[in-house]
């Protein structure tokens, strides 16, 4: 444990963790063994971090943190397996992120610079991009991915296996049980509905109009055409010879294995 270290009096520190310089742990929280914490991450008060656990620098969570707790799975048997976190995440009051099943490939993991807010529940298995931001209150069960830039708001849910493509938008409430391909926005009753592409987003990162002219017209192509899914992919491999970002769009669907949210 380095010098730098602020470890509070009623905190308890497993022998077999292992803290970088910097790292903070408050008031009455408990790190376990087989746990890693990387330079100047702060660990606020009433905080768990169960191990095999790896938590990369300058992180912060809040207080009532449960960190790499037992999967939620009746086919875990208490084989080894982890969460990995990157760096420079916001986890806020009460999230919940548990660790992977031997047979969902063993590891949880969550990226850098995500803002996962208050009471946000990250399932086992689930691989979690960069840049995301999870709303008070949204949970994620098994095995689902969310690629980078997604935003999901309060009280939203994803079925297990499901993917969330980069820069998606999915809207208060809505309960997923399929995939959601790049730059959609998902909103509307429970169940969800394509609303359009997440425009605002790709303007506040960059995207300039050709690029989210070609993103809006394969979004017309694949929902508002009224084509079959296997027509509709054929249109857009036309458009994708010009554009990257259909090129992802259409690789996305490609490699699904549930049904596209539409």
């Amino acid at each position: 444990m380095d010098v730098g270290t602020l470890i509070h009096p009623s905190a308890v520190i497993d022998a077999g963790a292992r803290l970088g310089s910097g790292v903070r742990v408050g008031a009455f929280s408990y790190i376990g063994p087989d746990v890693e914490i990387g330079d100047g991450t702060i660990i606020g008060s009433h905080c768990s971090v169960i191990g095999p656990t790896r938590i990369g620098r300058d992180n912060h969570f809040a207080g009532h943190v449960a960190v790499g707790g037992d999967p939620q799975d009746k086919k875990y048997q208490g084989e080894r397996v982890e969460l990995v976190i990157g760096d420079r995440n916001q986890i806020r009051e009460f999230v919940t992120l548990n660790r992977g099943t031997g047979s969902g490939g063993g590891i949880t993991r969550v990226g850098s610079d995500n803002m996962l807010l208050a009471y946000t529940h990250v399932a086992h298995d689930c691989q979690i991009g960069n840049h995301c931001v999870f709303s008070n209150n949204s949970t994620l069960a098994g095995h689902v991915t969310v690629e980078d830039w997604v935003i999901t708001s309060g009280f939203a849910g994803a079925h297990q296996f499901c993917r969330i493509g980069a820069h998606a938008f999915i809207g208060m409430g809505v309960l997923l049980s399929g995939d959601v391909p790049p730059f959609t926005m998902v909103a509307g009753e429970a169940s969800g509905r394509p609303r359009g592409i997440n425009s605002e987003g790709l303007k506040r990162r960059g995207f300039d109009a050709d690029r989210i002219g070609a993103i809006k017209r394969a979004y017309r192509t694949l929902y508002m055409a009224g084509l079959p899914l296997a027509e509709a992919k054929q249109q857009l491999a036309e458009q994708a010879q010009s554009s990257d970002d259909v090129r992802a769009l259409l690789d996305f669907i490609e490699r699904g294995q549930r049904p596209l949210q539409r």
